[in-house]
């Protein structure tokens, strides 16, 4: 039932029907999704309907991979007309209790008041609405009309989250493409880097000229060597293109993958970082600080990919 395309974490949905029960009774499931970690089942059924439980959280289990979800179960009793739901012979014997009871222990023989004849009123309806009287068959069907409406719920649910994850998708995108963009900007820019940290030595030894001996050409190109390896960045570069084409390729797939493009965006800051460090000018730098704001505004949108 899991979704072949990428999909949100976030959504809501609604269903309701009716049961034809030995007393009858309309239900309605409300389910709604957010943000998560991991898969996170919150489930509210009123009382007597625990039977369900488990296998509506294993169907859960079957359509979602992760998010935090919350399902709601409604149940309205549907009376037949004139029938206030009120079992007459249980009433009859509370009454009947009452007064024995209160011949037995009141001098006075105390009679039922308004106010007791409402409380026994609310333990005799309480006692018509339990579950007990109910034959397992019976409780069987009902459960297999709620379960089968669960299902619809998260049927419209898991679409609500595709709809949601099919806007996210091109915003993604978006972003994987800019870094490709800002990737090529860093590789033409770092063909100057050697040159750049020559300048610097050169410029940086001719300040120091007057206090140490002058460095011998083979000396000075040496140096300006070993400045260039270190601030080699084509290693990082390949690496930020190998994972744009991973993510991409991720998202191609349709499968959960926000764990997997999480972790991917943490490579990316760091590659990122890297290049920062290994900088020899300011333009350089901010191709880099531009590759960390893009690469924040892709991990923050992957937050909410399933």
């Amino acid at each position: 039932m899991r979704a072949s395309a990428t999909s949100s974490m976030t959504g809501f949905a609604r269903t309701e029907g009716q049961a034809a029960a030995a007393a009858p009774f309309t239900w309605t499931w409300e389910a709604r999704s957010v943000n998560g970690k991991s898969l996170d089942v919150r489930l509210r059924l009123p009382h007597g309907f625990d039977s369900i439980e488990i296998p509506a959280r294993q169907a859960v289990t079957a359509a979602f991979a992760r998010g935090s979800i919350t399902l709601n179960l409604t149940i309205v009793s549907e009376a037949p007309s004139g029938d206030i739901g009120i079992d007459e012979t249980a009433l009859d014997a509370l009454i009947a209790l009452a007064a024995r009871k209160s011949a037995a222990f009141s001098a006075a023989g105390q009679a039922v008041t308004p106010a007791r004849l409402d409380g026994l009123m609310a333990l005799a309806k309480g006692r018509a609405g339990q579950d007990a009287t109910v034959d397992a068959q019976t409780l069987a069907i009902r459960d297999a009309a709620l379960l089968k409406g669960l299902n619809t719920a998260l049927a419209a649910l898991a679409t609500a989250r595709r709809e949601e994850g099919a806007r996210l998708a091109p915003v993604l995108k978006g972003h994987l493409d800019t870094i490709t963009a800002l990737c090529r900007q860093a590789e033409a820019h770092a063909a100057t880097q050697p040159a750049a940290l020559r300048d610097a030595l050169i410029a940086q030894l001719r300040e120091l000229a007057s206090e140490v001996p002058a460095l011998s050409p083979e000396r000075l190109a040496q140096e300006a060597a070993l400045l260039a390896v270190k601030a080699d960045v084509r290693e990082e570069l390949d690496r930020l293109k190998a994972h744009v084409t991973q993510a991409h390729e991720l998202l191609a797939k349709g499968e959960p993958c926000g764990r997997r493009l999480d972790f991917l965006s943490q490579e990316f800051n760091r590659e990122a970082n890297t290049l920062c460090s290994k900088s020899a000018d300011v333009s350089f730098t901010k191709i880099g600080l531009d590759l960390k704001t893009v690469i924040d505004q892709f991990r923050e949108q992957i937050q909410n990919i399933e």
